[in-house]
């Protein structure tokens, strides 16, 4: 209460005592009393647009993020084009969050051999991007190839776990997020079974020991393993954003995947349970969560897909500081050797929410959203709604 943070040049440079901090003659004053501040969130399973979308639908994405309080993206899959703008979007030439971007990724598609695989990596690394995505598809020795030359050059892996290599031997080799919880379920076999305590306890502590961490996307999962209500998802309010023919070919993507006479719903389900019991495990344990939802694809919208999260990281037993910290001091951790940022303190990049009601009494309230603050920019509540109303208005 009756605090002070003082922002200078997109950092904060003092936090203390409103009687104690001297507030510039000059300086832009924001009224925070009743509300609370908090860290800017992150999105640590973003997706850019390519460059060769609409500068409308770029530039559109990039705010969604920004209006949801989301100040840091870690793009995960690459485009040609991307790394200018992650350059233009971090000087601030733009509205748009703090981007990390995996380069083009590691899949079955894009790498036929060792050689190529190791190549790749040192290709990535020299062009500048700052992390490899890996997708399924890739055999063992394509992936400990790509390993093996990441550790050499510096620069870390993560995404999903190839059939061929399983979960095991990609925690071995030090891919450091699992994104989707991808490998779990498949080597617990948990789509066949209700898993037992004791088994999800042996992942868990595999993941601990090998210091790896997970981006759990729940509710993306609900949709891809055909869990979810095609009703309940088309009624998302926050589709109004997306442009309608988007928000068509996931209807049709969804409708035909209930459809298929080979979909088991009571598998997905089981699936979706499983994966629950793993992420409360996984918290309850420790293990390094961090936010993330999988955006834009499948009615996950950018920056409102955050709140879809929420939901399900409750209903696994989060607290509402825990979700907080898996989206800001826990991606702070993360990109520590990239720049300082993720919490309220000295030092730290100026990313910041101001919401109206109390966020550790209830996630929700994070919704409540009066102002962002991303490197130093202010956007006020009435800014941020003018602008969503105009790109929902275009879509009319």
């Amino acid at each position: 209460n009756d605090q002070t943070v003082m922002i200078e040049a997109g950092r904060i440079v003092e936090v203390g005592p409103a009687s104690v901090v001297q507030v510039p003659e000059n300086a832009l004053v924001i009224d925070g009393q009743g509300k609370y501040l908090l860290p800017g969130l992150a999105e640590m399973h973003g997706h850019i647009p390519p460059p060769d979308q609409p500068e409308k639908q770029v530039e559109e994405t990039l705010f969604m993020y920004v209006a949801n309080g989301v100040t840091t993206v870690r793009g995960m899959l690459g485009w040609p084009g991307n790394l200018e703008l992650r350059e233009q979007a971090n000087r601030g030439e733009l509205i748009a969050p703090t981007l990390y971007l995996a380069g083009p990724s590691f899949s079955g598609g894009s790498v036929d051999s060792p050689e190529q695989a190791a190549e790749r990596v040192r290709q990535q690394k020299a062009e500048g991007w700052d992390l490899l995505k890996v997708h399924p598809g890739l055999s063992l020795e394509e992936y400990d190839a790509m390993a093996r030359a990441a550790q050499e050059v510096g620069i870390r892996f993560a995404g999903h776990v190839p059939s061929e290599v399983g979960l095991v031997h990609a925690i071995k080799r030090g891919q450091d997020t699992f994104d989707h919880l991808d490998g779990y379920i498949e080597y617990l076999k948990g789509h066949e079974r209700v898993l037992t305590d004791d088994e999800i306890a042996e992942v868990v502590q595999m993941t601990l020991d090998a210091d790896a961490a997970v981006v759990p996307t729940m509710p993306l999962w609900e949709i891809i393993v055909g869990a979810a209500d095609l009703e309940t998802l088309t009624a998302y309010p926050e589709l109004q954003y997306m442009p309608p023919r988007v928000v068509q070919a996931w209807t049709e993507s969804h409708r035909n995947r209930l459809a298929n006479p080979n979909l088991n719903r009571e598998q997905a389900q089981r699936i979706v349970e499983n994966r629950q019991r793993l992420l409360r495990a996984m918290n309850e344990a420790g293990v390094k969560i961090l936010l993330g939802t999988d955006t834009p694809q499948f009615f996950s919208v950018p920056g409102f897909s955050l709140h879809r999260e929420f939901l399900r990281m409750e209903e696994a037993g989060m607290t509402p500081y825990e979700i907080l910290v898996s989206g800001t001091r826990n991606v702070g951790d993360y990109f520590r050797s990239k720049d300082a940022f993720g919490t309220v303190s000295v030092g730290k990049r100026a990313d910041l929410i101001l919401v109206d009601a109390n966020p550790l009494e209830s996630i929700h309230n994070v919704h409540r959203i009066s102002g962002v603050m991303v490197r130093g920019r202010w956007l006020p509540k009435e800014t941020i709604e003018a602008r969503l109303k105009q790109i929902a208005n275009s879509y009319q």
